[in-house]
């Protein structure tokens, strides 16, 4: 099984960036968490992180016939994007939605997901274990 990881806008300030909400884990912490998760599944990903709409769309697409499934943190795009989430929705990969913070506990307009209605599951306020509870369930293949 092959998975992309999908970072939006500011996830790569991780450790920087109101660790109060996202903790002290800096990306490249998040990424080897994420790494040694997967190999211990036997599951391949890969990485892509972008602070640019467009590119987070040329990434969704880039899974189309290449990945079994995306996790994707859309950073701010969530509660902006349609444009994802019509990326999610043409190339029909099975998509988790995760957020470190708890959205639904912070300031109303993180309340809106675009993206999530072409997700398969949206996973939020586990911190970064998030992402590895996302590769689980993708991994399980009952979540088309």
């Amino acid at each position: 099984m092959k998975i992309l990881i999908i970072n939006g806008p500011n996830l790569n300030m991780l450790g920087i960036r109101e660790p109060k909400h996202y903790g002290k884990e800096t990306y490249a912490d998040l990424l080897d968490k994420i790494q040694k998760h997967a190999d211990s599944i036997g599951i391949t990903v890969e990485f892509r992180q972008s602070n640019h709409e467009g590119d987070l769309v040329d990434y969704i697409h880039s899974a189309y016939q290449s990945f079994d499934g995306i996790v994707i943190n859309p950073g701010a795009y969530t509660h902006t994007s349609i444009a994802i989430l019509d990326a999610v929705k043409a190339v029909a990969v099975p998509t988790v939605e995760v957020h470190i913070s708890d959205v639904n506990s912070r300031e109303d307009f993180r309340k809106i997901s675009y993206i999530r209605a072409a997700c398969v599951l949206t996973i939020s306020g586990h911190g970064t274990n998030g992402y590895l509870e996302a590769i689980d369930y993708l991994a399980q293949g009952d979540n088309q």
